[in-house]
């Protein structure tokens, strides 16, 4: 399926360089695109996969957040309207059709719901015991990344924006309401996942010591991305702000030269 994927953005890519001379599918994109690849390459199919299947919770902590966060935002980030314009009509319609449901608003809700009903532990221990169940939970959190970061990133401009400073409480409510998870895991003292009760121990790490560290990396990372993202936010309101004072001086201009 990741080999589809590079073969339908690649010609997609190309395609929209020669109708744009290079606007809107750029360098920016295809670093953006080529870190998703690698992230979900180290997430699936490096022996990051087989350490959190087989013996350690938090290195498959760190897949889920590979897949969940990292890799959702850099593949959003690989798009543009340029790109996706064989597709706008279509995601156009498909969000006339949710009505009130295509609202920012949903994408945190998504977000939330997925991820903790993913680590209710009797379906964690399903999904390590099932590979069905498993691509399943990956699936759904994959769905998830992109549903929280879409209203953020919006390749393509939703008519429900967010605007101003409900950009930052949107993804302060988004990254705050999953670290919850993370400090519970990080600080508790019976192991949640009876599944890693009984692999091997590695590293000299008990089990509950490892769904401390586990607990522990989802919230750092929550944290990091947080903050990444607030510097972000601050630095396009900025450039926005001046952009948009800069059209009103040359209307005033034009104006005064009438």
């Amino acid at each position: 399926m990741l080999a589809a994927g590079i073969w339908i953005y690649v010609r997609r890519f190309r395609a929209a360089r020669r109708e744009e001379h290079g606007r809107g599918a750029g360098l920016r994109q295809a670093a953006c695109f080529a870190g998703f690849v690698l992230v979900m390459l180290a997430a699936l199919v490096s022996p990051l996969d087989r350490l959190g299947e087989d013996y350690l919770f938090s290195a498959h902590m760190v897949q889920h957040i590979l897949i969940a966060d990292i890799g959702p935002l850099l593949l959003l980030l690989s798009l543009s309207r340029v790109i996706l314009r064989p597709v706008t009509r279509r995601l156009m319609r498909v969000e006339r059709a949710l009505g009130p449901f295509a609202h920012p608003a949903t994408g945190i809700v998504l977000w939330l719901l997925l991820i903790y009903f993913w680590h209710i532990p009797a379906l964690y221990d399903a999904a390590l015991h099932h590979s069905a169940i498993h691509a399943l939970e990956h699936v759904c959190f994959f769905t998830a990344g992109i549903a929280v970061w879409w209203p953020l990133v919006q390749p393509i401009p939703m008519r429900r924006r967010l605007t101003g400073l409900w950009t930052f409480g949107y993804i302060f409510s988004a990254k705050v309401g999953l670290a919850a998870l993370g400090i519970y895991l990080a600080w508790s003292t019976h192991v949640a996942y009876p599944y890693y009760e009984h692999v091997p121990r590695i590293w000299g790490l008990s089990p509950i010591d490892d769904q401390n560290a586990g607990g522990a990396i989802m919230l750092v990372e929550q944290s990091i991305v947080l903050v990444l993202a607030f510097a972000t936010l601050f630095v396009r309101m900025l450039l926005q702000s001046e952009q948009e004072e800069l059209r009103r001086e040359r209307l005033e201009d034009a104006a005064r030269a009438a």
